[in-house]
């Protein structure tokens, strides 16, 4: 004796289901589907959370806000990049920003921003992070400029502050923006 074959034959958009037990299936299939596309998770809640900090941190970046960005940035926080032996804590974070918004930069502006926030459950990079990916322009207080670059910050975010950033972006092209020439150090 062979498999069972199985027959299926469509019914009509307008005829009713028969069996209650198709309908108890149905019934049971919505229920689910409603619950998985109704609730969000709680990593879903914090995420978008996370994505509002980064944000907001942005923000004050752009608007110059140092009450702001000092308020967003964890007692421990540390930062690292964009050169591989660069780093600064928040005080020094706070102090150097404060500076160049004095005296440095007439104006920063963020434009065509891509953010994601992440989870990561393991190992050395633990956390919920934000990656974002931002065009930004920076125009100097002494006339210099505009300069533009491609920015990658990375930022880890616990209780709703920044405990951690990295940044990445095209030194030598900015500098090179701003008239700089390089010349090697034996020519």
């Amino acid at each position: 004796m062979g498999p069972k074959k199985l027959h299926y034959k469509q019914r009509s958009k307008h005829q009713p289901i028969k069996s209650i037990s198709n309908m108890k299936h149905l019934l049971l299939l919505a229920a689910v589907c409603i619950g998985l596309f109704a609730c969000t998770t709680a990593s879903d809640k914090v995420g978008k959370e996370n994505l509002a900090v980064a944000r907001k941190y942005m923000e004050a970046v752009e608007t110059q806000n140092v009450a702001v960005m000092d308020s967003l940035l964890a007692d421990n926080y540390m930062g690292y990049g964009p050169s591989v032996g660069d780093s600064i804590n928040k005080a020094d974070a706070v102090a150097a920003f404060k500076y160049n918004a004095e005296n440095l930069y007439e104006s920063l502006k963020y434009s065509r921003h891509k953010e994601i926030a992440f989870s990561e459950k393991e190992g050395p990079t633990k956390g919920d992070w934000v990656l974002t990916w931002v065009y930004l322009e920076i125009k100097y207080k002494d006339g210099r400029g505009p300069v533009y670059a491609w920015v990658n910050i990375i930022y880890r975010i616990e209780n709703g502050k920044i405990v951690h950033s990295r940044t990445f972006y095209n030194e030598a092209d900015v500098l090179r923006q701003l008239g700089y020439e390089f010349v090697p150090a034996n020519s």
